[in-house]
């Protein structure tokens, strides 16, 4: 795998600082039940990189003392590390709203049985991985039978409430090297395929741009489109997204327990700056000792800037007429 880390540091990238933290988000580990072409976390079946039940406490604590009100619980396929259950049950039972960020797959791997059942009953987030409305298109993107795996999935999850009293958003993430359609249009098309073939019906649906990291990143680079694809990324670039990055009151965790300004730092190994550290850990530091830090950033950045925006709760912010044209090529 190319490494990108060299190219996106060329790029000069707006200062920013973060406020009060509201989100903390874990990610449990690399191993996933698929391996996507998009995916920024390199995560796949052969990853071991998992976290252990002693760093799952001390997020925990974390969490508690942060005063945020939101776990994002991510992956890899989350649900498949061992303290998922007991992170989601002890924030739920100190009111703080969970998200499981599931590939829906998962549902039907071995010892998931009854996790459909185990979300609902605690009355979890689900925001899930689907790239498209088309069969080809997704089994294209993360795998054969990935689609027809999916449907059955959400199926599952509307029989339990979801999409109607709980919360199930869809994630769309462009198939190349261009930037999202308009996240409102798009979601039209969406309910309107899914309902009318399917018979499903989600929340909302999320758009985010692919991060030139990782796999995507070093398919890029093969491809010798990395240049331009951070160029349509820069040229598209709004400084009014600047304020409503995620980066601003979210942290990240990794499977070790080190925190992160934003996931996709996480998956360059750019740790949060505090103070002397380089890396610092969730038992070295308090969410409110981050307040004001200045956040890392490289060229990656106007991945969360280009367009209408692009974070882990999807747009940031209408798209306007110029871009609109560049993200339908």
């Amino acid at each position: 795998m190319h490494d990108v880390l060299p190219l996106i540091r060329k790029k000069r990238f707006p200062r920013i600082a973060r406020r009060s933290i509201e989100t903390v988000q874990v990610n449990l580990g690399y191993l996933c039940n698929q391996s996507c072409v998009h995916c920024h976390v390199g995560a796949g079946p052969n990853r071991v990189e998992q976290m252990s039940s002693e760093t799952a406490a001390q997020v925990r604590d974390f969490l508690f003392a942060s005063g945020a009100g939101l776990l994002d619980l991510t992956g890899g396929a989350p649900e498949l590390n061992g303290n998922f259950r007991d992170l989601v049950v002890a924030a739920r039972a100190r009111g703080i709203r969970v998200i499981d960020r599931c590939n829906l797959t998962v549902l039907f791997e071995p010892g998931q049985d009854d996790l459909a059942e185990f979300l609902a009953s605690h009355g979890v987030e689900v925001t899930a991985s689907m790239p498209c409305y088309l069969e080809e298109n997704v089994d294209a993107q993360r795998g054969r039978g990935v689609f027809t795996e999916s449907i059955r999935a959400l199926r599952r999850l509307n029989e339990l409430g979801y999409g109607r009293e709980l919360e199930l958003n869809l994630v769309y993430n462009p198939q190349g090297p261009v930037l999202p359609p308009p996240q409102e249009a798009l979601e039209d098309d969406y309910r309107r395929m899914l309902g009318e073939r399917h018979g499903i019906v989600f929340s909302r649906l999320l758009t985010l741009t692919n991060m030139p990291i990782q796999r995507f990143g070093s398919m890029l680079v093969s491809k010798g489109q990395f240049e331009s694809y951070m160029g349509l990324l820069q040229g598209a670039h709004r400084n009014e997204n600047l304020d409503a990055v995620m980066c601003r009151d979210t942290v990240s965790i990794d499977w070790r327990g080190y925190l992160y300004d934003c996931d996709f730092n996480q998956m360059l190994g750019l740790g949060l700056r505090h103070g002397a550290q380089a890396r610092a850990h969730v038992t070295e530091v308090t969410a409110q000792s981050l307040a004001g830090n200045e956040i890392v950033v490289n060229g990656h950045c106007y991945g969360c800037t280009a367009g209408q925006g692009s974070s882990c709760g999807g747009a940031l912010a209408p798209q306007p007429e110029q871009v609109k044209a560049a993200a339908t090529l």
